[in-house]
């Protein structure tokens, strides 16, 4: 059940409104097509499930910006058929972050295209950017996107690929066949609880490739005295400039 759903809607604007502890996702866009989302409070318990902030599927063209979302799992999804979604000034936390995906559950899936985040905080936040597709997937295309100028703020993964989402270290499950490339990761930096900053766990059957860091700068706040580190699974990755974590070996 959801506080606010646009289904087949074109030239839509959500504006100025609060929404506050749904009994599901706050606020569900599917097959719309040029929807505005500005100065939105989106407000649930850190512990409530299934309470995504803002839910994108099968939508063209969908502009968040300006917007402050505290809730108990995504604060934006885009999952299947998202494409062309601009997020801009977006205030995450708590919640699970900002994700792509899951991509992958069903047996045919639109991909994935035309994302850009940027100038948006997390704050206390499980996650910050993260892409996650399940194991044993159909194929489809999560490509073109780009996350820049993002601070963190006591983020456990602030930089994630999950291309084994819900897995457990006995999954036997066939590799995920989501194809995720032309990702670009830029001017990212703040704080980590996790001693892992940037953990990249692509598939064996479709790698990722052309995966770009540039100036990365996450340092680790945990009761643990290490460094940030980096963990890469079958990426190809370029970098640039600051590197903290250093990059993969």
């Amino acid at each position: 059940m959801q506080n606010l759903k646009f289904n087949r809607v074109t030239n839509g604007v959500i504006r100025g409104i609060n929404s506050l502890n749904p009994k599901g996702v706050h606020i569900f866009i599917t097959e719309s097509h040029n929807i505005r989302v500005h100065w939105v409070q989106i407000e649930a318990p850190a512990t409530s499930p299934n309470t995504d902030g803002i839910h994108i599927s099968d939508s063209n063209n969908v502009r968040i910006a300006r917007t402050r979302i505290s809730t108990g799992d995504d604060c934006v999804g885009m999952i299947q058929g998202s494409t062309n979604i601009a997020i801009n000034k977006v205030f995450c936390g708590p919640g699970h972050g900002i994700s792509v995906g899951s991509l992958g559950k069903y047996e045919t899936e639109n991909d994935v295209r035309g994302i850009v985040v940027k100038n948006c905080t997390f704050n206390n936040t499980d996650n910050g950017i993260r892409i996650k597709s399940w194991p044993g997937s159909q194929p489809s295309l999560a490509t073109g996107m780009i996350f820049r100028d993002l601070i963190m703020q006591n983020v456990k993964n602030p930089i994630i690929i999950d291309q084994e989402y819900g897995c457990n270290d006995k999954c036997n499950k066939a590799p995920s066949k989501v194809k995720i490339s032309n990702v670009h990761y830029i001017n990212v930096k703040g704080t980590t609880s996790s001693d892992i900053a940037v953990d990249l766990i692509c598939s064996s059957h479709s790698p990722c490739e052309d995966i770009e860091l540039r100036d990365i700068d996450l340092k680790y706040v945990g009761p643990k005295k290490v460094r940030t580190s980096s963990q890469c699974k079958n990426a190809k990755i370029g970098y640039g400039g600051i590197q903290n974590p250093p990059a993969c070996s």
